[in-house]
């Protein structure tokens, strides 16, 4: 996952981190130059994650390239922004929710796997337009509820594993008022 190549949205990204940090007093003005000009130079993920490490969290890194599973008990944990996900991901949600926003998530394949064990809990997808996602787990008691606007043969997420007692949903971002418009037009021709 670290030799992805990286855009320069993801540079701008943490060369962001790194103005405000200088801006702040964590890096002096000599760090600061030294690792933007390493930020810029960067070509892969991997060699933008370690320039922000020492100065924000983790949940708040600029890019985050992490290939644990996603693991909560009886509360709520998401991953949003630009992120790595990993060909197979496994989740684990034991009456807590697991949400996970892909919008501006790398997929490291066209068909991706959420190995999911759920008791009692959620997972929560937010997807951009175009992907597909399938639920193949097995599933007791559980209720999906997958409102996505999948076109051709865009990538795929398919939500594996075993749920009981459990929720899975997922969404498309909400379409403005103007692109419903241009959709409805569009069909009538």
């Amino acid at each position: 996952m670290r030799d992805l190549r990286a855009s320069d949205a993801d540079r701008e990204r943490v060369a962001a981190v790194l103005r405000e940090a200088l801006a702040d007093g964590r890096l002096t003005v000599e760090e600061h130059a030294e690792r933007t000009e390493r930020a810029y130079a960067a070509r892969t993920l991997g060699e933008l994650t370690g320039l922000t490490a020492d100065l924000v969290p983790r949940e708040s890194q600029p890019i985050l390239v992490d290939d644990r599973p996603v693991t909560v008990m009886f509360g709520r944990v998401r991953r949003e922004g630009r992120w790595v996900v990993p060909v197979r991901l496994p989740l684990l949600a034991l009456f807590g929710t697991v949400e996970l926003d892909l919008r501006e998530a790398v997929l490291q394949r066209r068909h991706v796997v959420l190995d999911a064990l759920v008791l009692g809990g959620r997972i929560r997808l937010l997807v951009p337009d175009g992907v597909r996602v399938d639920v193949t787990g097995r599933t007791v008691l559980s209720t999906r509820d997958v409102r996505t606007r999948p076109y051709g043969e865009g990538p795929t997420v398919e939500i594996g594993g075993t749920m009981i007692f459990g929720s899975v949903r997922a969404r498309a971002p909400k379409r403005s008022l103007r692109e419903r418009v241009r959709g409805r037009l569009g069909r009538r021709r």
